[in-house]
Parts: C-alpha cells; sequence; structure tokens
C-alpha cells in the first residue's frame, strides 16, 4: 500500500487505485479501519501482534467521531495527516516485530519528546515502549505519580486502558507544514471511567494538547519524530478522584477493561 494514500502534499496527490482493489480482495472476516491502514490485507497476513490479532479501534472511532472539534474534508492534507498518526500509534504499539512497520523505516527512525535525546525503537523498546518513552520525566522518584522506569509495556497499557476504557482519541488541530517535515498541532481526549494508580474515576473528560513533528524519507515512510507537550496535564487529570484505599477495589474496578480501544 502506498504511502500516498493517507499523506502527500495536496499538489501532488493521486488516487491509489491498486491500494484501493488490494482492500477489495482482503477477507470479509478483517474488519478494516477507516482511520488506520495497514490493520489487514494480504501484506499483514504475517504481522506478528501484540495480542494475537489485529485490534479493533470501533470504541475509540466512535469517541473521536462524537467529541472531535474539526472536521476535515476528505482528501485534505489535514486528514491525510491525521491518519497517518493513528495510523503510526497503532504499528508502534500492536506491531511486535519492527519489521512489519510499514509507516516507518525502522533502520533510520528516531523518536523525542520535549527536546530529550533521540531514541531508536530498539532504545524505545528497552524502556517500556510507547507509553514510558513518551512519559518520560526528570522529577525525582518520589514526586512521580506515574513512573516510566517502574512500569513494562503492558501494565502501563493495563493502568491507562483501565482509566480510560473508551479509548484515548486523537485529531489534529492544524497543520502548519506538509511533507516532508509535518508540523501539527494536536488534541487527545479520553474520559476517565476507570481507577488509575489508586486513584478514583470520576468520568471527567481529559485532554492533552501538543505539537509534533513527523519527518519522511524519500520513500515517504517516517524517520523522525518529535513530540513537544506537558505530560503534566495528562496525569493530572488522571488524579482528581479521591485516593482507593481498597485495593480489591481497585482489581474490580479495572476487571472489565477492554485493552484494545488506545487510539
Amino acid at each position: 500500500m502506498n504511502f500516498c494514500l493517507f499523506i502527500c502534499s495536496l499538489s501532488c496527490f493521486k488516487t491509489c487505485t491498486h491500494v484501493r482493489a488490494e482492500r477489495k480482495t482482503a477477507s470479509s472476516e478483517t474488519c478494516e479501519d477507516k482511520y488506520r491502514s495497514y490493520l489487514s490485507g494480504e501484506g499483514e497476513e504475517h504481522t506478528h501482534w501484540r495480542y494475537g490479532a489485529p485490534p479493533n479501534y470501533d470504541a475509540v472511532n466512535t469517541l473521536f467521531e462524537q467529541g472531535q472539534t474539526k472536521v476535515w474534508p476528505p482528501g485534505s492534507l489535514e486528514e491525510k495527516v491525521q491518519n497517518l498518526v493513528k495510523t503510526w500509534e497503532m504499528e508502534m504499539f500492536h506491531k511486535t516485530r519492527f519489521l512489519d512497520y510499514k509507516s516507518v523505516d525502522p533502520l533510520h527512525y528516531t523518536i523525542s519528546l520535549n527536546g530529550r535525546k533521540a531514541l531508536t525503537l530498539e532504545e524505545k523498546r528497552k524502556l517500556g515502549g510507547s507509553y514510558n518513552s513518551l512519559l518520560q520525566t526528570s522529577l525525582p522518584e518520589k514526586y512521580r505519580c506515574y513512573n516510566p522506569a517502574e512500569e513494562t509495556v503492558d501494565s502501563a497499557h493495563h493502568a491507562f486502558t483501565t482509566a480510560f476504557p473508551r479509548g484515548f482519541a486523537l485529531e489534529v488541530l492544524q497543520v502548519y507544514s506538509g511533507p516532508p517535515v509535518i508540523v501539527y498541532k494536536f488534541r487527545h481526549w479520553g474520559f476517565m471511567e476507570g481507577p488509575f494508580k489508586g486513584h478514583a474515576p470520576t468520568g471527567d473528560m481529559v485532554e492533552l494538547y501538543g505539537m509534533a513533528v513527523f519527518q519522511l524519507d524519500d520513500q515517504e515512510k517516517v524517520v523522525k519524530v518529535e513530540f513537544f507537550y506537558d505530560r503534566g496535564e495528562l496525569l493530572g487529570g488522571l488524579l482528581k478522584g479521591g485516593a482507593i484505599t481498597n485495593s480489591n477495589a481497585v482489581e474490580e474496578a479495572g476487571s472489565s477493561c477492554p485493552f484494545l480501544t488506545k487510539n
């Protein structure tokens, strides 16, 4: 599937008819996603998925459609950037082998947060995956309400999908420049309907705003990602609920968490 399906400058965008034909021949049992590429079709037959099968984004897609503040015209640069970011997020978490990534160049890819040292895919994996690499902090450990140094991929995923059982939706608010260097402003949001790190659910919306830079190579693969945001904006919203002192209550509250709703 050619990358131009979801991101290229408006002046050079062309319809990828071979991609659409490939989708038509995909198994009817495979659930496609209207916002994300590389979830189904012949190219994903041998993909290694973290939970054994492609994720289902129905719940978070509904949350996105109900709460989005920007509705971009079909085929617009903004829509393509938004779909690129959703695809990138899906691949980074749900695909466990670097060779299965199709939106990025695994050999040259790096990611950084707030100007910190850029991490390779292998360095990101050693930190515990996407959640931990995107929640790095210089706070002393005793002040960390969420400590990336103590979390694994699975424990981090459980913590956030328990807090946000309907997912954490994403929208692109503005695109400042198109490829090869994409600069955009984004909004994440979800409803804290489950506990988080011993704090009771509030039912309130939790939002996170930020900026990001995605750099593409001449093969239209992502090779560099930079994020700029205040992680306290996210974590602060998750600490408003009162402390849960009964450990059984915490377990019961999180037991029905669906783990495939992260956007």
